[in-house]
């Protein structure tokens, strides 16, 4: 009998990249099967998942190159000066500067989530509103539709004030969705939990009972997703129930902005084990209100969240090994000096276009710099690769320099 032959991964990623590069127009797969109402009601049998866990960490906010990866000038040294050569770096990375192509936080997100660019819209039409609906899978609806992994293990990490990101956990797409969601931890949600566990425990009676009820309701409200079936499952209960005993109910001892995001993740990865987890970091925002040292402070607090995770990980024998981490900002920031504030984001700059990806962990090349121009939404196809699933609707190639 002849003898299997075992296939390379840069194999299996040219074959990702080939059918990558076969999108037709409308987002449909050239020569793919034709999907009838017969395959659609039989859904194809979950396989068990034994590949790399995977960690992205949005280094959020909007960021410059020059703050960031320029040694001369970074604050962020852990990782230039010690991560950098444990896996691939690309310097010159970018968002398409294209119509209809915004340089946001949430318009970032799902570039990232789904390897396409698309003009996002606010659900609600709300002034400065983000609450965007992505129309093509995410990264965490191809990996649960193809492995048998709960939503508990598929996690994104949100800061408290960014309510609209609550909406990122899955797309509008017929053939994914709902179904194949991931959860959200975030601070707006332990609120939500706290206030019904109170109203359940009978902390409130009469008016004031009425009065919290209706608190309740309104937050829903602002986070519809959180109270949907399922939203708030019986393992996130049970995170939370943790949290409450350890943090208290007053919100005055458990850390605040970034620094929360990384306790949170650090708890879930000890608790829920999460197998794809996504950190939503965003502090650098702050600079909006015009001072250059919330900037900078943010990108140190990130880079100091980054080495808590990786330490995280080394510590953890079910991350240790088995891990990959990939890092990217959410977009870049405006470099005009005739501005009272020279580091906004909406005006469409060269230096907000301007950013960088970063990846390490097993099956990436290390020490390793890729200096010529690559995309953001080449970065779900690349993850999608290390994970083991087809990325059928992303628009973006595979990174294939950062895979050995």
């Amino acid at each position: 009998m002849e003898a299997k032959r075992r296939i390379h991964r840069r194999e299996f990623l040219e074959g990702v990249t080939r059918t990558v590069g076969s999108l037709s127009v409308g987002g449909v797969l050239a020569g793919a099967p034709r999907i009838t109402a017969q395959t659609a009601a039989a859904p194809a049998k979950k396989r068990d998942y034994a590949g790399p866990n995977v960690i992205i960490v949005r280094f959020g906010g909007g960021v410059r190159r020059r703050e960031t990866i320029v040694e001369k000038h970074t604050y962020c040294p852990y990782l230039v000066h010690e991560l950098f050569p444990r896996g691939t770096v690309f310097p010159l990375m970018e968002i398409d500067a294209g119509q209809g192509v915004e340089t946001g936080h949430g318009q970032g997100t799902l570039h990232i989530l789904t390897g396409k660019y698309n003009a996002f819209k606010d659900v609600n039409t709300r002034f400065l509103g983000e609450r965007f609906e992505p129309e093509v899978p995410t990264l965490f609806e191809y990996f649960r539709k193809a492995y048998n992994v709960p939503e508990s293990q598929t996690l994104i990490i949100n800061g408290e004030d960014r309510i609209d990101e609550e909406f990122y956990s899955f797309s509008n797409h017929h053939l994914f969705g709902v179904e194949h969601r991931s959860n959200v931890l975030s601070l707006y949600r332990f609120k939500v939990y706290l206030l019904r566990q109170q109203i359940r425990e009978g902390k409130w009676s009469g008016d004031e009972l009425e009065k919290k009820r209706k608190e309740l309701e309104e937050m829903v409200t602002l986070d519809l997703r959180a109270s949907e079936p399922g939203a708030q499952s019986p393992e996130l209960a049970r995170f939370w129930k943790g949290w409450r005993r350890y943090y208290g109910e007053t919100g005055l001892v458990n850390p605040r902005g970034d620094r929360v995001l990384t306790e949170i993740a650090l708890r879930a990865m000890q608790e829920l084990q999460p197998r794809l987890m996504m950190v939503n970091y965003n502090d650098c925002d702050y600079v909006h209100w015009g001072f250059m040292s919330h900037y900078t402070r943010g990108i140190q607090i990130m880079d100091e969240g980054i080495r808590q995770i990786v330490a995280a990980v080394e510590s953890n024998e079910r991350y240790r090994d088995n891990t990959i981490i990939a890092v990217v900002p959410d977009c870049g920031r405006d470099s005009n000096r005739f501005v009272a504030v020279p580091c906004q984001h909406h005006f469409g700059s060269r230096s907000a276009h301007e950013i960088f990806a970063f990846l390490f962990g097993p099956g990436v090349e290390k020490n390793t710099r890729v200096d010529k121009k690559v995309d953001q939404i080449q970065v779900a196809a690349t993850l999608g690769a290390l994970l083991g699933v087809e990325t059928e609707f992303t628009a973006g190639p595979v990174l294939e320099e950062a895979v050995s």
